[in-house]
């Protein structure tokens, strides 16, 4: 999708900010949180309790990664969607929620095994402390639980959804896979990979609130359709993040996408513009992983002087626009301009 396509875009004349100045993009969440404190406590609770196991290793495993401080933004975005449509505090959000969390950690586990990642939000990743065979089998298991407390719930449309996910996540993840270290992947491409890694979770646990609430099927896809779009944006940011954020940021170590050969949209739009020495330094770098001192250095410059970081953090505001755009059928209120702000956490993490 060219910047073209969304002429509002090449007016916003977006400067990449990404080491000095950054504001406190977690001050959009503030609402949020404080709106679903209550059931988010029931969640974490509910983590807890199941992550159980008289196997001692996966306590140990899970534990490291979902104790480890991340912002539960899938789980909280269920919660939130499911009051938005007028869901009591019955124990059905609450366990989906803790079923989307339980996916997600479940993913992150099997995702630092495939990429052979170091660190995960800031800590050391697990595969590193407990080996990639424990990684994997701690994340089947908790997928496992999650699958349980979806029968559990006795929401036969809950179940379709959170499970479709799960295919479609992981048909992403190997579009990802073969997508990697492939300079020839359009931007169209990348989009698909990224909205079914990324962002179908996103879309999933916004979806199965309204379902619980038994609303109609345009206020279903409404709640879907905004986190399909805040998940395309929230992953663009990251791209971005991985050429110029901070290890506390990305909770990871900046620069790992390229280390990985991975191919994300900065380095598309820099593909597609670049000379071709350009295009052979990708090559060389990405396709070979001959990789060099000051190579992360030289490709942060080549994207600067296409503007690929820009241009990427413009899609990302495009996507959230139609995440807003989304919520337009409910009526205002603290639950709804709360998620509103949600989009504005997503993009400000860039600056």
């Amino acid at each position: 999708m060219p910047v073209e396509s969304f002429p509002e875009a090449s007016r916003l004349g977006v400067v990449v900010t990404l080491d000095e100045g950054r504001s406190d993009p977690e001050a959009s969440l503030t609402d949020l949180v404080r709106l679903v404190a209550d059931g988010m406590e029931r969640v974490n609770a509910t983590i807890l309790s199941r992550t159980g196991s008289d196997v001692a290793m996966i306590p140990e495993v899970a534990n490291h990664l979902i104790a480890s401080g991340g912002k539960r933004l899938r789980p909280i975005l269920t919660l939130a969607c499911a009051d938005l449509c007028g869901y009591g505090s019955g124990d059905g959000a609450v366990k989906l929620a803790a079923a989307v969390e339980f996916m997600h950690t479940a993913t992150l586990l099997h995702d630092d095994v495939v990429d052979e990642s170091d660190m995960r939000r800031g800590r050391v990743a697990a595969r590193i402390k407990w080996g990639n065979e424990a990684s994997v089998l701690v994340g089947d298991f908790l997928l496992g639980q999650a699958f349980r407390m979806m029968v559990e719930v006795g929401s036969l449309r809950a179940l379709d959804i959170l499970s479709a996910a799960a295919t479609v996540i992981a048909e992403g993840e190997v579009m990802q896979l073969t997508a990697a270290k492939n300079t020839e992947t359009s931007e169209d491409e990348y989009l698909a990979v990224i909205r079914g890694k990324t962002a179908e979770l996103f879309a999933a646990a916004c979806e199965v609130g309204p379902v619980l609430s038994q609303r109609p099927e345009a206020e279903q896809a409404a709640c879907r359709a905004y986190g399909m779009n805040l998940g395309i944006a929230f992953q663009l940011i990251d791209d971005v993040l991985d050429y110029g954020g901070t290890s506390a940021a990305l909770g990871k170590n900046v620069g790992d996408d390229f280390r990985e050969g991975k191919i994300t949209l900065p380095i598309v739009l820099a593909l597609r513009r670049g000379s071709d020495e350009e295009r052979a330094f990708w090559r060389r770098t990405l396709e070979r992983e001959d990789l060099g001192e000051g190579d992360l250095e030289q490709a942060l410059a080549i994207l600067r002087r296409h503007r690929a970081l820009e241009e990427t953090i413009e899609r990302a505001q495009h996507y959230g626009a139609m995440a807003r755009e989304a919520l337009a059928p409910f009526p205002n209120g603290p639950m709804k301009s709360a998620l509103l702000q949600v989009v504005d956490f997503c993009i400000a993490r860039a600056h």
